[in-house]
């Protein structure tokens, strides 16, 4: 909501500042013609510039509540319904409808309310903006045609000098309608500033790897998340060679995905180093986010496009013939957070995305878990025979476990064993016990 509806407040101050430098120079001209055709008349319609700027700073100190309030409410819509939208299968699954409607309703309300006091004040300024220029005009008439009458001026010089103040009057006019799109932008400025102040974790990168075939070292890592007194990950050590496939297997809340963020840099550890090579490695989350353009953007993802290597990043992801299913291809526009696409389908193109880049290494945060066994298999023996790449996978199906080159079985956050599938299973009856656990849950699931 802060990128979205908050940067778009923030900006809208901006939107009549081209017309500034001419509206400064009408300002300047204006005002300096006026004093000269006639001094004490000139010195009553100049009055109108500090009257116009005491009405906005009154409009400001009264507004500024509102606009924060309605920011506020705005930014707790959007994210009420991101969450909504991300999760509507669970709400289906629940039945839980008409709560998500009551709560959305409820935000709803208080934003309606906020804004209404908001545009209340504001129309009231902006009515203001009007009366108070026209008030002077029929003061500047009046006082004129009594020096006419005087003789102090011509009715040409009188004539002249309304038709400069309404000169005056538009520029004025633009000014006070920036003047009332700062408290607006001001708003949406407080809430973005409040996450660039946000102090840094003190990440550090991640040392170098020097030589060898080794592309990835965690060496005697532990990590313990703030206020937390129990180590996520405790003294974990493992290393990754070129073109290796490790599988990271525990049960729910092991450590698992702690360590492989530990390992691709995202955490620093509380203790212990990692290292990699120079780039950094490529990470593909569990929950995969899709912008709303086509699967082309989303697989290259900024970068210059080359369908060749999109067609090969979508073919090892498994994913070509769906896309080419698809009415347009991989020029398909895919929705919101890939709406249009089904779990499985977003795994695969965020896959892709990070194979695009051919990268040495690649995390893998249990991204398979939405596919079939035989699509996932697919997908793994094609990533074996990617050239020169290795994996780090949080796996939790022994169809994936069974193809890794080696196992790490992680227990209450620490490394318990390391080996492969096989040799693991003989000598581990803690891990035989999960790797069986997982199999049942797969039978009772299909």
């Amino acid at each position: 909501s802060r990128v979205g509806v908050d940067v778009d407040a923030t900006v809208g101050v901006l939107a009549p500042l081209p017309f500034s430098t001419s509206v400064l120079v009408l300002v300047v001209t204006s005002g300096i013609w006026l004093m000269v055709v006639d001094l004490p008349l000139g010195l009553v319609a100049l009055l109108l510039i500090p009257c116009l700027l005491l009405l906005n700073v009154g409009y400001q100190k009264r507004i500024d509540v509102f606009f924060d309030r309605a920011q506020h409410e705005l930014g707790e819509l959007s994210e009420a319904v991101h969450e909504s939208f991300e999760g509507v299968l669970v709400v289906k699954v629940f039945g839980a409808e008409d709560r998500e409607t009551t709560r959305l309703s409820t935000i709803s309300g208080r934003l309606r309310d906020a804004r209404i006091r908001a545009v209340y004040a504001r129309s009231t300024f902006e009515a203001l903006l009007d009366f108070v220029p026209a008030s002077f005009n029929v003061l500047l008439i009046l006082i004129g045609a009594h020096r006419v009458s005087a003789g102090a001026m011509t009715l040409g010089e009188l004539s002249s000098f309304i038709y400069l103040f309404t000169l005056l009057i538009f520029p004025l006019r633009i000014i006070g309608y920036v003047l009332s799109e700062v408290p607006h932008s001001a708003s949406g400025w407080k809430r973005i500033a409040a996450i660039l102040d946000e102090p840094l974790d003190g990440r550090r990168e991640p040392g170098v790897v020097r030589g060898g075939d080794v592309v990835l070292q965690v060496r005697n890592c532990s990590y313990s998340f703030p206020g937390s007194r129990v180590a996520a990950v405790s003294g974990a050590s493992i290393d990754l060679k070129v073109g290796e496939i490790v599988a990271i297997v525990g049960r729910t809340g092991s450590g698992k995905s702690t360590l492989l963020r530990l390992a691709g840099g995202l955490l620093s550890p509380t203790s212990g180093e990692v290292q990699w090579t120079e780039s950094p490695p490529a990470f593909v989350f569990q929950e995969a986010f899709l912008l709303s353009g086509t699967i082309i953007d989303n697989v290259a993802l900024g970068a210059d496009v080359d369908m060749d290597r999109v067609h090969a990043a979508l073919v090892t992801a498994d994913a070509l013939d769906f896309v080419e299913n698809l009415s347009e291809g991989a020029s398909t526009v895919v929705g919101e957070r890939g709406v249009s696409l089904s779990g499985g389908q977003r795994q695969r193109i965020a896959l892709a995305r990070a194979l695009y880049k051919n990268p040495y290494l690649l995390l893998i945060d249990d991204t398979t878990s939405a596919l079939d066994p035989t699509t996932e298999q697919n997908i793994i023996r094609g990533l074996k025979t990617t050239d020169g790449m290795s994996c780090l996978i949080v796996a939790s199906r022994p169809s994936t476990v069974a193809v890794a080159d080696r196992v790490a079985y992680l227990e209450q956050g620490v490394i318990r064993d390391v080996g492969t599938h096989d040799e693991l299973l003989s000598r581990s009856a803690e891990y035989r016990l999960l790797i069986e656990s997982y199999e049942s849950d797969r039978k009772s699931n299909g």
